[in-house]
């Protein structure tokens, strides 16, 4: 059942009534609540104002915004620079140009330097929908999180995505923060605990039978897969974990020993991602039976959200699945 201390929304289920945003929502409004509070706080964007919601910063705070335009590599650059003289500056493009266009940049000249470069991807994921491949991150928390310094967030919803962005902005280091573009379910709220580098429990069973760990607004699914398992006699544990760069290794290694059983849930590859990162923790601390969803060594393509989250085996049924698949491993 829902975790009572998650504090949770009541109509969780409910997808006629629960309220949806997209988590980019959540960045502009994150960054516009730490730039009232700092003025060292400065944001930098590679011609996507609107889209990644820089434009509401840009609106509130002109003198403190640089539109570079479409020069992502100085993007990253620019804003070490000013981070290196006491700024804190966020920056902001799709996720497949930022970080992936100027990875060597962040790595050389933000991560090398242990700078407070905040890096917003957005649109990650193949949820970004009919852009298609070209535009669908799929590599981006592997590139990040292999950095040395760099802390990774992913938040699971608009609100969590707020609350991330505006711890980010006092976080010492650099960080990436990862967002989505479609509208998600908004089941968190602002009682909801979040602290960087703490997963939270929201779904615990007595005698759990398999740990979930979810991280992004998939995390959604993990937890509608945990209501129905429940129904069907399956006991499970949902994690939520939105820092997968430092873990928590202490709540992780506990899950991992209560249900001796562990299956991941990404909207990203499963090479190099929050499965991968969770499985190199479990081999050296408690090894125990793995499944992954995620994206299976393929890029992405135009096609409906939905119909692409499915296709690409990170639906419900497929989160289903990958339960009964590991019981059977036990």
């Amino acid at each position: 059942m829902i975790r009572t201390n998650a504090q949770l929304v009541e109509n969780i289920f409910d997808a006629k009534t629960i309220a949806q945003a997209p988590t980019r929502d959540g960045y502009g409004k994150g960054v516009v609540l730490a730039g009232e509070k700092d003025s060292r706080i400065v944001v930098l964007c590679a011609d996507l104002a609107e889209s990644t919601r820089s434009l509401w910063f840009k609106e509130k705070f002109p003198e403190r915004y640089v539109e570079l335009g479409v020069a992502e590599q100085n993007l990253a650059t620019i804003a070490s620079g000013l981070a290196n003289y006491g700024k804190i500056p966020f920056i902001s493009s799709y996720a497949v140009f930022s970080p992936g266009r100027n990875n060597e940049q962040i790595r050389t000249t933000i991560s090398l330097n242990n700078l407070s470069v905040k890096v917003c991807g957005m649109h990650a994921g193949v949820s970004v929908g009919p852009d298609g491949a070209t535009h669908q991150a799929l590599e981006d928390i592997a590139l990040m999180r292999v950095q040395p310094n760099m802390t990774v967030i992913y938040p699971c919803d608009a609100e969590e995505a707020r609350k991330a962005t505006y711890a980010a902005a006092f976080h010492k280091g650099p960080v990436y923060l990862r967002f989505a573009r479609e509208k998600t379910p908004v089941f968190t709220t602002k009682e909801t605990p979040f602290e960087i580098g703490k997963a939270n429990i929201l779904w615990e069973s007595e005698k759990p039978d398999v740990t979930i760990i979810g991280t992004g607004p998939l995390l959604y699914n993990a937890l509608t897969a945990a209501h129905e398992l429940e129904a069907e006699g399956v006991k499970t544990l949902v994690l939520n974990l939105h820092t997968i760069k430092p873990l928590d290794a202490d709540t992780l290694l506990s899950a991992a020993q209560r249900a001796g059983a562990v299956v991941t849930v990404e909207e990203h590859q499963i090479a190099g991602g929050m499965g991968s990162a969770v499985a190199e923790f479990l081999a050296q601390n408690h090894p125990v039976p793995m499944e992954f969803v995620g994206v299976r060594d393929a890029f992405g393509q135009s096609g409906e959200p939905e119909e692409l989250i499915e296709h690409y085996g990170m639906g419900v049924t497929a989160i289903k699945e990958a339960v009964y698949k590991i019981l059977k491993r036990k």
